[in-house]
This record gives C-alpha cells, sequence and structure tokens, in this order.
C-alpha cells in the first residue's frame, strides 16, 4: 500500500527560495494585526454586521431589527468593528448610520463569499 506523505523526507530548503520570501514578506507585527482582523472576524454576527453593511448603509435601528437583536449588543460590536477600522458611523439627527470603512473591508467579504459560494448567498436564501 502506497501512502502518500504530506512532509519532505530529510530536511533540505531551497535557500534561493527562503531568501526570496525574506526579502518580500511582512513584518512579524504586520502578520499579528492581520491574524487579530481574523480573530474579529472570527464572530458570526461581526460578519452578518459587515456582510450586510456590504449591501447597504444602515442604522443601528435597522441593523437590530436585521439581526433580531438589542440596540446594546449591536452597538458593541459596532463599537469592535469602528475600533478595527472596518465601519465608519455617521450621526444624522438622532440616528447613527453605518457604512463599511472602505472598499477594502467589502473586498474581504466578497472574496470570503466567493470562496464559500459560486453566487453570493443566493442558494442559500432560497433553502430558508
Amino acid at each position: 500500500m502506497n501512502i502518500e506523505k504530506d512532509t519532505c523526507e530529510g530536511h533540505n530548503p531551497n535557500p534561493d527560495a527562503i531568501e526570496i520570501v525574506r526579502n518580500k514578506a511582512c513584518s512579524r507585527q504586520i502578520m499579528e494585526d492581520i491574524a487579530a482582523t481574523f480573530k474579529i472576524l472570527g464572530d458570526p454576527v461581526r460578519v452578518s454586521i459587515l456582510h450586510a453593511l456590504s449591501i447597504s448603509t444602515l442604522c443601528v435601528c435597522d441593523l437590530a431589527e436585521l439581526l433580531n437583536m438589542s440596540h446594546s449588543a449591536i452597538s458593541h460590536q459596532l463599537r469592535i468593528l469602528r475600533t478595527a477600522r472596518m465601519v465608519r458611523c455617521e450621526k444624522h439627527g438622532r440616528k447613527a448610520f453605518y457604512r463599511l470603512e472602505d472598499d477594502h473591508v467589502e473586498t474581504i467579504i466578497q472574496t470570503a463569499l466567493a470562496h464559500l459560494t459560486e453566487d453570493g448567498c443566493a442558494t442559500d436564501r432560497r433553502n430558508k
């Protein structure tokens, strides 16, 4: 029986490849910042908020209704997202409207959707 191994046999690194990566790789601090971003995105409520905001600018009331959560719970999640510079708030009178901070946040959400689905959740919505 031939079992394919998922490791190298022996230790024989390629110095040229390692040097190329070392010269182009980001700093450890950047990697830690990216990991922190993914931790923030590791919460389904926050991802749901970002997905909703990728569709439309919404106020806290809209998000609370949409996600069936309290205003304070939504505000708490929005505070985390705002601190991470993923959303921005604009006050209009007594209402606080939220939108994505920039196109990069939308790209993250859309890329994840494209990776997991072929049609951006249309099939998923029909099955509910």
